[in-house]
């Protein structure tokens, strides 16, 4: 008799139901997170028929949290079941709406009892413990990326308002690296106009030598103190103070976040070289030690949780999406997709554009085509995700004519 094993999820408890091929209920119980509650889980999985030949499977919530992080320590396969679908499901055979933790203990089992045999859910990859850890560092190393990102434009956005020749001073082209150590050294020896203004280019000089400033300071400094003296609009001396203090822990926050980030990407980093399947990843042009990371973070190492190159593409959103019905037919970018992997597969494929060679050659192709700049970036990122995905399974590293085939050449024959 097959059994099905389904847990709503709490901060406080967590409710288990189990029923059979038939849909009816075995057991139910009410553990906490605890060894006590995780030892009752497996007594009463065992209890129903568990063995680790035959392990009853288990849906779930939520992908994250101890007690999953314990039922992936005991090899069975785990479901973690999106709530709209739960949700979606407990419409089909309630129209009250009522809801209880149990009913939806049961809910869950009963979406692996009748959908899990059509592969409608993806269970939860077995990844190595080392690709556990490389995909907690470089989703933390992203995650502080756009903090620093959003503390940056906050910033800004606030300069703008009351100091824009600070923002002229440090302008290389059209942008400001307000991130760099030698503008927040500036800036937080200088927040207002009139503090700018005050500086002289000895302290200008000094503050850049304590910021890193190796070479050009003399340089540096006289056109900063040139420029912080240039006069400009102000605010009203007491409302200038105040966005003074504002710019003052706004760059204590960007402070911390850059630190941050910097912490983050060297462990994620360090992490990714000791993988085994670093050295095929980073071949490929435009992936190097920190986006090698943020891609293996969002694929994994379990070479059976994709079954094939399609499907990995789907879970990327590289891939066109279809919809067909009647007379109207639409081929569309996916909006459901993994963001991180998505997001990093946009820089992967824009950081091969400035060298020229087959990666190149194919977004030329594509924009000659007719596909705009972003639609030419994502079919070069599918293209190149299906080679990698080729790559790690064959154990091979990248090579331009096996996924570009070989280069176009045309050549002119003399005519006698």
């Amino acid at each position: 008799m097959k059994v099905f094993c389904g847990i709503d999820w709490s901060e406080r408890h967590h409710d288990v139901a189990l029923v059979d091929q038939d849909g009816t209920l075995i057991a139910k119980r009410r553990i906490g997170e605890s060894v006590e509650g995780f030892a009752e889980l497996l007594t009463l999985l065992a209890e129903a028929g568990d063995s680790p030949e035959e392990p009853i499977p288990v849906a779930i919530e939520t992908s994250r949290g101890l007690l999953v992080a314990a039922l992936r320590a005991t090899g069975r396969p785990i479901y973690a079941i999106n709530p709209m679908a739960v949700a979606r499901y407990r419409e089909r055979h309630c129209v009250s709406r009522k809801k209880s933790d149990h009913v939806d203990a049961m809910t869950l089992a009963n979406i692996l009892r009748t959908d899990a045999h059509a592969h409608a859910h993806r269970r939860l990859p077995a990844d190595s413990e080392l690709a556990q850890a490389i995909t907690v560092l470089a989703r933390a190393a992203q995650d502080a990326i756009w903090r620093r990102t959003k503390a940056i434009q906050e910033l800004r956005a606030l300069l703008r308002e009351f100091y824009p020749g600070f923002l002229a001073a440090f302008a290389d082209g059209t942008v400001t690296n307000l991130a760099s150590p030698q503008a927040r050294a500036i800036l937080a020896i200088a927040p207002t106009p009139a503090a700018g203004a005050r500086l002289s280019q000895a302290r200008i000089a000094t503050a850049l030598r304590r910021a890193g400033r190796q070479r050009g300071i003399t340089t540096l400094a006289a056109h900063l103190h040139r420029t912080l003296r240039i006069p400009q609009l102000r605010q009203p001396a007491l409302v200038e103070n105040a966005m003074g203090c504002q710019v003052n822990a706004l760059l204590a926050t960007l402070a911390t976040e850059c630190a941050n980030a910097d912490q983050l990407t060297a462990a994620a980093t360090e992490a990714f070289t000791q993988h085994p399947d670093h050295q095929i990843i980073t071949s490929f042009p435009g992936l190097a030690d920190l986006t090698g990371a943020r891609v293996l973070a969002e694929i994994g190492d379990d070479p059976t949780r994709f079954t094939d190159a399609r499907a990995l593409k789907a879970y990327a959103g590289s891939a066109p999406i279809t919809r067909a019905s009647g007379r109207s037919l639409s081929i569309t970018r996916r909006r459901i997709k993994n963001d991180r992997l998505n997001a990093v597969g946009f820089l992967w494929a824009f950081a091969t554009l400035p060298r020229p060679g087959p990666p190149k050659d194919h977004y030329d192709r594509r924009r000659a085509h007719g596909d705009r700049h972003a639609a030419a970036l994502r079919h070069l990122f599918n293209r190149m995700l299906g080679q990698l995905y080729h790559c790690l399974h064959t154990r091979q590293t990248y090579d331009p004519i096996k996924a570009f085939g070989q280069p176009t050449t045309t050549t002119n024959q003399a005519t006698t």
